[in-house]
C-alpha cells in the first residue's frame, strides 16, 4: 500500500499488512515456519535473517511510521539499542551521549562498552554546544532520547542532528517516550530512531520487542551485526506487535489527553512538589516540545513533598497499579530509583535529579477523573496515616 500522504491511523491500520489470499481474511496470516525453501525463491528467509514475511511486513508498517526507509524488529528494546550502537562503533570508536537516559542504556555503555574498546562522553547538559564540546576525533555516534526517562527533558532534534552532520557523525535517538505518533525525529535530521517496541507499540503489557529505523543503508549495517547478534523477534509475537500497531494512533491520542490532565492537576495539588511533563508551560522545555512534537506524551514524573511517603502513596492506589514497565492502556506507576534506573549508583541518580521520592506516571486510557479519584484516596490514606503515627 502507498503510504505517503496517509493519515497516522491509516497507516498503522494497512501498511505492511499481508494479504490472505486462499481465505481472505481481514488480518494478516500468520506464518510460524522457521524452515523456508531455498531453491528457485526470490529470497532464502530463515527467521535470525529477519525476513520471514511476518518480519518483513511489520518492518515496513515501522519504517513508514517512521518516515525511514526501512525498518527491522528485535526481540527487546535492549537488544535494538544495542545493535544499532554496535553497528556503528568498534575499538578505538567514541560515542558521545545526553546525560539523561533509559538506565538500561546508561549501563550498557558503563559495564560493557571498555570490554570492547569503545570510549564514551556524557554531555553536561542538554544545550547543542554541551554535545559539540563532547566530540573528539575518534567520535562515531551522538545518542539522544527525548522526551527523556525518567524526567522527560526535551533534546534539540534539528540542533543535534546539525552538529552530526557538521562532524561526519551518525545521530542515534531512542524514540520509545513519543512513539511515531508525536515525533518522528527523521524529519529533523536525525539518522537511526530506535524503539522499546514493548511500550506504545505494544500497549497492552503483553509484548516484549524493539525496533529500529533508518536509510537502507544504515539499516544494512545494522542488519549484518544483527544476524550474527541474533536478537530477531519469534513470528507469533510480530504478528501481536503487529495487531497492537493498529491501535496505536487512538491510544496514544488518549493518552496524550489524559496526561496533560493528569499534569494540570498534579501540578495545582499541594502534596505535590515537583511535576515533570513538557504539556506544561512551567517545563523549562515546553516551546521546544511544541517545535518538535504533535503531542506531549502520556508519561509524565512527579516529586511528592518530603512529608508524603512514596511507596506508602504506591501502595495506597487501588485503580493505577505499580508495575515495572510502561505505555500500556492501563495507568501504572513506578520509583525509578528502585527500578529502570536501580543498576545506577545513587550518586549518579541524584546528579540527574533521580530521588527515592520521585514517581513515573505512565498513565493509559481510563477516565481522567477516576484516576485523579484513586490518586486522592491514596493520598489521604497515607497523610491520614502519617498523622496517627505522629500522634502515637
Amino acid at each position: 500500500m502507498e503510504h505517503k500522504n496517509k493519515g497516522i491511523n491509516t497507516i498503522c491500520t494497512h501498511v505492511g499488512e499481508l494479504k490472505d489470499k486462499e481465505y481472505q481474511g481481514a488480518v494478516s496470516p500468520l506464518y510460524m515456519s522457521t524452515a523456508y525453501a531455498f531453491e528457485d525463491v526470490d529470497m532464502k528467509r530463515y527467521p535470525r535473517y529477519f525476513n520471514t514475511p511476518n518480519q518483513k511486513a511489520l518492518s515496513q508498517k515501522i519504517a513508514a511510521l517512521e518516515h525511514a526507509e526501512d525498518a527491522m524488529i528485535f526481540g527487546s528494546g535492549m537488544a535494538a539499542v544495542s545493535t544499532a550502537l554496535l553497528a556503528f562503533l568498534k575499538a578505538g570508536d567514541h560515542v558521545v551521549l545526553q546525560n539523561m537516559l533509559y538506565g538500561g542504556t546508561i549501563n550498557l555503555v558503563t559495564k560493557q562498552f571498555e570490554n570492547f574498546g569503545i570510549s564514551y562522553s556524557f554531555t553536561e547538559g542538554l544545550k547543542p554546544s554541551d554535545f559539540e564540546a563532547k566530540i573528539k576525533k575518534n567520535t562515531r555516534v551522538i545518542y539522544i532520547e527525548t522526551p527523556s526517562n525518567p524526567l522527560l527533558t526535551i533534546t534539540d532534534l534539528a540542533a543535534v542532528a546539525a552538529i552530526a552532520k557538521k562532524h561526519k557523525l551518525v545521530s542515534m535517538i531512542d524514540n520509545t517516550f513519543a512513539s511515531p505518533v508525536n515525533q518522528n525525529p527523521i524529519d529533523f535530521g536525525i539518522d537511526v530512531v530506535i524503539h522499546s517496541a514493548t511500550k506504545y507499540m505494544g500497549g497492552h503489557s503483553d509484548i516484549c520487542a524493539g525496533a529500529v529505523a533508518s536509510t537502507r543503508v544504515h539499516m544494512e549495517r545494522i542488519f549484518q551485526l544483527a544476524i550474527n547478534l541474533g536478537g530477531n523477534l519469534s513470528d507469533y509475537t510480530v504478528w501481536l506487535l503487529e495487531r497492537s500497531i493498529k491501535t496505536m494512533g487512538i491510544r496514544v491520542k488518549t493518552q496524550n489527553e489524559n496526561a496533560m490532565r493528569l499534569a494540570e492537576y498534579l501540578d495545582k495539588n499541594q502534596n505535590i512538589k515537583q511535576v515533570y511533563y513538557p504539556g506544561l508551560t512551567s517545563h523549562p522545555d515546553h516551546e521546544l516540545a511544541k517545535s518538535q512534537m504533535r503531542g506531549f506524551g502520556g508519561m509524565l514524573s512527579f516529586e511528592l513533598k518530603e512529608s508524603i511517603d512514596a511507596a506508602e502513596f504506591r501502595k495506597a492506589l487501588g485503580l493505577i497499579k505499580s508495575a515495572m514497565s510502561l505505555a500500556g492502556v492501563e495507568s501504572t506507576v513506578l520509583s525509578p530509583t528502585q527500578t529502570s534506573h536501580s543498576l545506577l549508583s545513587e550518586e549518579d541518580r541524584y546528579k540527574q535529579g533521580i530521588t527515592d521520592g520521585l514517581i513515573r506516571f505512565s498513565i493509559g486510557i481510563e477516565e481522567p477523573e477516576d484516576l485523579i479519584a484513586d490518586i486522592e484516596q491514596a493520598m489521604k490514606h497515607v497523610i491520614s496515616q502519617q498523622l496517627t503515627l505522629n500522634s502515637q
